[in-house]
C-alpha cells in the first residue's frame, strides 16, 4: 500500500542495533507474568450423593447431599466459585453419611456377634 506523498523505499535505521531486542542502551531482560487459572470444573458427587440418599440417608444427609450435589447447575450459569462451594458441602454430608453408616453398621454387628455368643452359652 503505498500512499500519496511517501515514498516505498527503505528507511535507514538511526540508532546503533546490535541484534538484541529492547531499548537501545537499555536494559535486554523481558519481565513475564503467570496466571494460573484452574480449569478444573467443580466435582459434584452425584453417585455419591444418590448412593446415600438410596441406601443410607442416616439423619437425611443423603438427601441434604443429594440435594447439594444438584445445586451445580450453577456452573452451567457461570457461577465456579458458587458450583465449588456447593460440590464442597455436598462431599463433606456424603462423608459424614459414610462414617456413620459404617459406624451404626459396625455397632450392629457387634452387638448381633454379642448376643449370638451370649446365647449359645446358655
Amino acid at each position: 500500500m503505498n500512499l500519496a506523498g511517501y515514498s516505498s523505499d527503505n528507511v535507514p535505521f538511526l540508532g546503533r542495533y546490535d541484534g538484541t531486542p529492547g531499548q537501545p542502551g537499555g536494559s535486554t531482560t523481558a519481565q513475564y507474568t503467570t496466571v494460573n487459572i484452574s480449569t478444573e470444573p467443580p466435582k459434584d458427587h452425584i453417585i455419591w450423593s444418590l448412593s446415600n440418599f438410596v441406601f443410607v440417608n442416616v439423619f437425611c444427609l443423603g438427601l441434604v447431599a443429594l440435594i447439594f450435589s444438584i445445586k451445580l447447575d450453577r456452573k452451567v450459569a457461570g457461577d465456579l466459585e458458587g458450583a465449588r462451594r456447593h460440590g464442597s458441602t455436598a462431599k463433606y454430608l456424603n462423608i459424614s453419611a459414610t462414617v456413620l453408616t459404617s459406624t451404626i453398621v459396625l455397632i450392629y454387628i457387634i452387638i448381633i456377634t454379642s448376643i449370638t455368643i451370649s446365647v449359645q452359652r446358655y
